[in-house]
């Protein structure tokens, strides 16, 4: 339990534009309050910031103004808003913007612990890309953010590694996010129908996943939704594959809410043909959805093939047409028993209440 406690929960934004890491940040902000506690959200002001708030209910949420380029998020008051919110901890989400630099500015001002989950912004993939920003990040608040931390936080064994490498530091605090409780069903009559949800990203490699669905072979009236969002470049490539494939394929744009659980509940399998992640929460509300998945080996979740509650792709269109085509002529009984797997995951080891129990250890433990 957590009770008492005042945590904060840093991010550079409360809102979807901020893709996984707002859902895992919604999922905390829940998760400590169900434990005691109190969360208190900070985040860099946004589009999209006012009409979102209501996800963390009622929990207490800080936007901060930027100033400035929103790439770097330089909030001018977010340092003396952290100190006045009298917290107990402070909990940053993501990293490589200002939020970083405000978060060791907070701890080296308050003497409080402050811990910091880059929600696999460490891995190869990511770091290679704006080198010379990220290069700028390191030498001007990173590597002092890292410093700072009472602990730094792998969503997996994997990340682990990736902060090891980069910060020098072989003592992360290794926990999984915790997803949704479950809301599908395993015996539902569910559509011949393949289902991505996420954001629409260059990593998440969704052209070649159309490519492969227009190669595999189908049965009749089978379908490839895809709902999401992203930058409108990436948007009008996507919306160009799709337009390609045909009336198969359809991009429904982003999703949220029931409508979202909808979608996923009633999907065959869910898919992330991805080329580098963190922890996908998509992934772990498909499995809340009773949902198979097809999925990469980058997204760092092998506990979904160990379970047989995945399929593993590969990242091109010739190697993710041939899992397609395996997933929809699977039998029925051999689909159930992937659903129950699915399933048997979301209840126990990405189960709020025992990601929630491990959580309520490091804080109380860093407070003590």
């Amino acid at each position: 339990m957590v009770t008492g406690l005042r945590i904060g929960l840093l991010t550079a934004s409360a809102s979807r534009l901020n893709g996984g890491v707002f859902e895992a940040v919604v999922a905390h902000a829940e998760m400590i309050r169900a434990a005691g506690g109190e969360a208190v959200v900070v985040a860099l002001e946004d589009v999209f910031s006012r009409e979102d708030q209501h996800r963390f209910g009622p929990s207490e949420v800080i936007h901060c103004p930027i100033k400035g380029p929103p790439q770097v998020g330089y909030a001018p008051d977010m340092v003396a808003r952290l100190i006045a919110a009298d917290l107990d901890v402070l909990h940053l989400h993501g990293i490589w913007m200002y939020p970083s630099a405000a978060g060791a500015a907070w701890a080296k001002r308050t003497g409080r612990p402050y811990f910091v989950s880059p929600h696999g912004m460490l891995d190869p993939w990511i770091t290679a890309r704006g080198r010379w920003k990220k290069a700028i990040a390191r030498v001007g608040y990173e590597r002092r953010s890292w410093r700072a931390a009472h602990a730094l936080h792998a969503l997996t064994a994997r990340e682990a590694g990736d902060i090891a490498r980069e910060s020098g530091r072989a003592d992360a605090l290794v926990i999984p996010n915790a997803g949704p409780e479950v809301f599908g069903a395993v015996d539902r009559a569910r559509d011949n129908r393949i289902a991505y949800i996420g954001r629409v990203h260059t990593k998440k490699n969704l052209i070649a996943l159309v490519e492969a669905w227009s190669l595999a072979r189908r049965p009749e009236g089978a379908r490839l939704d895809i709902a999401g969002w992203g930058a409108s470049e990436d948007v009008a490539a996507l919306e160009k594959a799709v337009a390609a494939a045909g009336d198969s394929v359809r991009f429904l744009g982003p999703v949220y809410g029931a409508a979202k659980q909808e979608l996923l509940a009633g999907a065959r399998f869910a898919v992330l043909p991805s080329l580098s992640e963190g922890l996908p929460m998509a992934v772990v509300e498909a499995w809340a959805a009773c949902t198979p998945v097809i999925m990469t080996r980058e997204c760092n979740l092998d506990e979904g093939f160990a379970a047989g509650a995945a399929l593993e792709c590969g990242y091109d269109a010739a190697a993710i047409a041939p899992v397609i085509e395996r997933a929809l002529a699977m039998p029925d009984a051999e689909w159930a028993g992937m659903a129950r797997a699915a399933e048997g995951l979301a209840r126990g080891v990405f189960s709020a209440p025992a990601v929630a129990a491990q959580w309520a250890k490091a804080y109380r433990e860093a407070v003590a």
